[in-house]
């Protein structure tokens, strides 16, 4: 019996399986909403069997975005243009995911396929907030260093995203605190060098993050989960580490978060993280193993017995597929063949099993 395709309950959500599509931007929106596009490239995973289909980073506010072309759930409208994305996710016997998110210092950037390079206010950009006024590399600009009136804003924007997320149907939200992006950067002390409340402390860096973690908790239906992604180390002396992760995770499964999606990086371009096949999953087995929360495995994951080993060895409790999603909408299903599982196709591609 193959431990990747059986169901994984968080609250009284059940997912089909332990196959998760990781959220990957596309940098396909106009002024933050849905396309064709993401209907296509979501619908698609969800057609293809994987248990659960996240969103890309999506911006809780036009200035949390990391391009201008990003993804947003910062109105109303945005909400209705997603619902059609997550009844036909849902049709197909996925759960719909979204990845809420502000990009902080490392907003306000070009396409990727144009070189990520800094944007200015006459080239579509726009001035970038962070915990302090350090600029995420050489040549980018300095950020504002975020005043607790900014704080109080943007809490208010993570809940009302959320508010907003499960108007569109949504039945798992992720809060983006990995890779860089606003509240990493104020877990790490390579980005946070602030003197009051929210700065110094590994209590007072953790603050900012786990108030958000709190409020969207609140928001979110009691009967549905709340997910963390985080960066569980800065692979970079004196930043962030697996020691300080578990603090906060222990903080955020006491908020009520119910798994910690463990990914690594992105806060300096000077970081090496030592890339390889699973190079990230020990720190979802520790924090599991340590904390008692449920975890999800990401990064280089790309074999069936590579997902099953992770699982049923219980270093994780999902895995969490990005580039091979990419490379393969329909992976979960040629994986169960390559498992021996038997699981459901859609009936139009039925002809094509065997």
């Amino acid at each position: 019996m193959s431990r990747l395709f059986t169901p994984l309950i968080l609250r009284e959500l059940s997912i089909k399986n332990r196959i998760f599509v990781s959220p990957m931007c596309q940098y396909s929106s106009k002024e933050g909403m849905p396309s064709d596009w993401h209907l296509v490239h979501l619908g698609s995973r969800a057609v293809g069997g994987a248990g659960l289909v996240m969103v890309e980073a999506s911006a809780v506010t036009p200035q949390g975005r990391i391009s201008p072309d990003d993804s947003g759930i910062w109105s109303g409208e945005q909400a209705k243009a997603f619902a059609p994305i997550t009844r036909f996710i849902r049709e197909q016997g996925s759960v719909p995911a979204i990845q809420l998110a502000h990009a902080g210092r490392k907003a306000s950037t070009d396409l990727p396929w144009k070189g990520s390079v800094p944007l200015d206010a006459g080239n579509r950009g726009w001035q970038t907030i962070a915990p302090s006024a350090l600029p995420f590399a050489t040549g980018h600009p300095v950020p504002r260093e975020a005043t607790t009136r900014d704080l109080e804003i943007i809490l208010g924007q993570f809940a009302s995203a959320a508010r907003r997320s499960v108007e569109a149907g949504f039945e798992v939200v992720e809060i983006h605190m990995a890779h860089g992006y606003l509240l990493h950067e104020f877990l790490s002390p390579l980005s946070n060098r602030r003197t009051d409340d929210f700065g110094g402390s590994l209590e007072n860096r953790c603050r900012f993050p786990l108030r958000v973690a709190k409020a969207v908790r609140e928001i979110w239906p009691e009967q549905l989960p709340v997910f963390v992604r985080v960066s569980a180390s800065d692979w970079m002396d004196g930043g962030w580490d697996l020691e300080q992760t578990m603090e906060l995770a222990k903080g955020l499964k006491a908020a009520g978060i119910d798994l910690i999606d463990c990914s690594s990086g992105g806060l300096s371009p000077e970081a090496a993280p030592p890339f390889g096949p699973g190079f990230q999953t020990p720190f979802a087995g520790a924090i599991r193993q340590q904390t008692g929360i449920a975890t999800g495995a990401v990064g280089f994951i790309t074999e069936p017995a590579q997902a099953e080993q992770i699982i049923a060895t219980g270093l994780a409790d999902a895995v969490f597929l990005a580039r091979e999603m990419l490379r393969d909408p329909y992976w979960p299903l040629h994986a169960a063949k390559a498992l021996g599982v038997e699981v459901p196709w859609p009936v139009q591609y039925e002809r094509a099993k065997q």
